[in-house]
């Protein structure tokens, strides 16, 4: 079949690519010239592991290509997925559709044979059913399905989730468009049972619940975390135990600085106005958002009472990990932003370390002194902190480390190391949840 992909961002160059090494024809669109040469060029405006590699193999065979000429792009299309991005609205932290719909409007303008519409976008419920009208008007006589059809991938692990999903969400009740869908995701057929159809509006709302769902159960074991710390508890323990209950699962039940990302802030968010424009109360989603979001800076304070009491101006705190998660660059409301701005709020001096995050994390942050290892993170700092859990960071030499340090301080945001260990090497440790 012939795919085109409005938006070469994380989910459409991800979605994109992986249906192209299905077999299917695709062509991404994207108005950025430079991405779009630079994609030409083999060059990744994302770090995804294996996605350079899987576009170079499809463009080499034929089935991917990219351009900016939206026009050329769906003329000849069976299905059309919109992935730009529905980040939160400036003001009242609405999903924006601006893109949404702009796109919508070009793709009626371009259609010249029936296709499908899909939103592969994270959009509020209903959207669909304005993408609807605003083909109709546009192109009254064209002949286009508008189906939804929400992504479930993971930064990180994203090529593996769209070849090997827990489902597929498809949102639609004509026929002519199931069909085509069924067409569109038959390489999945061995997965029969991942393929899942339902209203539009169902779909739409899928996605939300679920990422809301997520966000609770981390923010609920961080709150744990807490009182482990309190009554002389293990987190650790604890998840596991609740964990191996097959009703609840041991997945998003790991303590830490709090959720981030391109997907949990500002579905949440989106989420509590969607349920405030229709006057229904969802209290429990509510206090999920306002505990992550105090939590992050939080981190900030565990970490100055970590290097102990007194004036901590002049002192320096070396920072591991950036991104709101390995294998990403992502820094979107990545916990080490808040909890840097808090350190530097009182006068903290900031070295930090990431894998792949500096390039994006440099345009987030200032005054911090980026290092080009752990171990130059850590060399004379009055404190080291692991925000995010990259491989890397997981056999560290701890006693180098606690040889360069002016003050052997270790605070271990993702309990990712074991205090028997830690303090065998001379570093105090701190953990989260670690009574």
């Amino acid at each position: 079949m012939r795919i085109t992909m409005i938006g070469t961002g994380y989910v459409g160059l991800v979605s994109g690519a992986c249906f192209a090494d299905f077999g299917h024809d695709v062509v991404c669109v994207d108005k950025d010239a430079a991405k779009i040469a630079a994609l030409d060029d083999g060059i990744m405006p994302i770090y995804e592991p294996g996605l350079k590699e899987l576009v170079a193999t499809n463009v080499k065979g034929g089935r991917l290509s990219f351009t900016t000429d939206l026009k050329a792009g769906v003329a000849d299309a069976d299905a059309v997925f919109i992935a730009v991005g529905t980040p939160s609205r400036r003001g009242d932290g609405h999903a924006d559709l601006t893109y949404v719909y702009a796109a919508t409007r070009e793709i009626a303008a371009a259609l010249t044979k029936p296709a499908v519409v899909i939103t592969k976008s994270t959009v509020p419920v209903g959207t669909g059913d304005e993408v609807e009208r605003i083909i109709r008007e546009v192109a009254p006589d064209a002949t286009a399905y508008v189906v939804s059809n929400p992504e479930f991938l993971r930064e990180g692990a994203a090529i593996e989730d769209f070849k090997r999903p827990d489902r597929v969400v498809v949102g639609t009740e004509n026929p002519e468009a199931t069909a085509i869908m069924e067409a569109v995701y038959r390489p999945l057929y061995l997965n029969r049972s991942a393929l899942m159809f339902t209203g539009r509006r169902t779909a739409e709302l899928i996605k939300y619940a679920a990422n809301a769902f997520l966000a609770t159960k981390i923010t609920f074991i961080n709150e744990i975390a807490d009182l482990c710390e309190v009554v002389g508890a293990d987190v650790k323990d604890v998840s596991r135990g609740i964990g191996l209950d097959n009703r609840i699962g041991s997945k998003f039940l790991h303590a830490g600085p709090g959720y981030g990302g391109s997907c949990f802030p500002k579905d949440t968010l989106a989420l509590l106005k969607t349920a405030e424009d229709h006057e229904v109360p969802v209290r429990i989603v509510e206090a999920v958002v306002q505990v992550n979001d105090s939590r992050k800076r939080a981190m900030g304070r565990k970490v100055l009472r970590a290097m102990g009491e007194g004036d901590h101006r002049g002192k320096r705190v070396g920072v591991l990990g950036l991104t709101f998660k390995p294998d990403t660059d992502d820094m979107r409301d990545a916990p080490s932003i808040a909890l840097i701005q808090a350190l530097q709020d009182v006068g903290v001096e900031v070295s930090a370390y990431d894998p792949e995050g500096v390039e994006q994390a440099a345009k987030m942050l200032n005054g911090v002194n980026f290092v080009n290892d752990a171990y130059a993170a850590a060399e004379g700092a009055d404190a080291l902190v692991i925000v995010t859990e990259w491989n890397a960071f997981r056999a560290l030499d701890l006693t180098r480390i606690a040889g360069t340090m002016k003050a052997p301080v270790l605070v271990d945001l993702r309990n990712i190391y074991h205090r028997r260990d830690v303090e065998a090497a001379g570093l105090t440790y701190t953990g989260i949840g670690r009574g």
